[in-house]
């Protein structure tokens, strides 16, 4: 989609998925490109204008709009925001600030369904967009980023946002509880280490970069292969919490994004490659059912 709007990039690529998250179904919007190529812009956007804004506040105001519609239900919204720099996670909501965060006091768990829960993350309770909203902003504030040669402000991290739903009917007298989850996940750069420039601090982040977006591709290719019984979602931090995504309980929409100049063929080529892959990948979606 060359020059696509904000607007159309949400209604082509999003639209469909964030609402399904409002009907109990597990979904996750990633964005994946070379370093530069507009992630971080088709995912949050720009504060310039208010139609320059991205994915995720505009799935924060999408969420906000049904549930508000919804009389016979009553639903609760929490949100979390992560980030995993160098293969440390780090919590970009709590209320002890990033660089004194030891990257470890949060852990990944998986629970007899097979679900993937972060124990020790901060998920705020948001009754509004508003309050939805200044948790993205506080999170966005907190991000690693570094310039380099492409790009002034570049993602250091991966970043995954989380709206998360519980869903319960106030008309029924039933004990069932409906959870989902919406990831919205802004991968960091895959570099060329030459063409950006890194060095010292830059490149040490850019080897931990392409060494877990190396692994998400295998693990997409392992979940392709049906001759495999083994898939490796435990080789790095990224991979382990998007098991649900790839090959899981979920609606997962990858956006590729690339940098059409020439001299950055060889990189959009293996962008391209790796979406060609990811559209292999088959995911059965299920509303997540509970007896409280």
């Amino acid at each position: 989609m060359h020059n696509a709007s904000q607007e159309n990039v949400f209604a082509y690529c999003a639209q469909e998925a964030v609402s399904s998250v409002v009907d109990g179904y597990n979904s996750t919007i990633m964005c994946y490109g070379q370093t530069a190529s507009g992630k971080t812009f088709t995912m949050t956007g720009s504060t310039q204008n208010y139609k320059y804004r991205g994915l995720i506040p505009r799935a924060i105001n999408n969420i906000f709009s049904e549930v508000g519609g919804r009389f016979d239900t009553q639903i609760t919204v929490k949100v979390s925001y992560l980030e995993i720099y160098n293969e440390l996670l780090f919590d970009m909501l709590s209320t002890v600030p990033p660089h004194e965060q030891t990257g470890t006091s949060i852990s990944i768990l998986d629970d007899h369904k097979g679900e993937v829960h972060m124990k020790g993350l901060t998920m705020v309770h948001c009754k509004n967009e508003e309050e939805a909203l200044n948790c993205l902003f506080e999170g966005e504030t907190n991000r690693t980023t570094a310039d380099n040669i492409l790009n002034k402000t570049s993602s250091r991290s991966h970043a995954i946002f989380t709206i998360h739903l519980e869903s319960r009917s106030t008309i029924e007298t039933s004990e069932k509880v409906i959870h989902s989850q919406l990831h919205l996940v802004d991968l960091a750069g895959n570099e060329r280490t030459k063409k950006t420039g890194a060095e010292g601090l830059t490149l040490k982040e850019a080897n931990y970069i392409n060494r877990s977006l190396s692994y998400l591709e295998q693990v997409v290719v392992s979940t392709c292969d049906k001759k495999r019984e083994h898939v490796p979602y435990r080789q790095c931090k990224l991979t382990n919490i998007l098991k649900n995504s790839i090959g899981g309980n979920c609606k997962t929409i990858l956006i590729a994004n690339i940098f059409p100049e020439a001299i950055h063929l060889e990189e959009t080529l293996s962008t391209l490659r790796f979406a060609t892959r990811m559209r292999n990948v088959t995911n059965e979606s299920t509303v997540n059912e509970a007896l409280d």
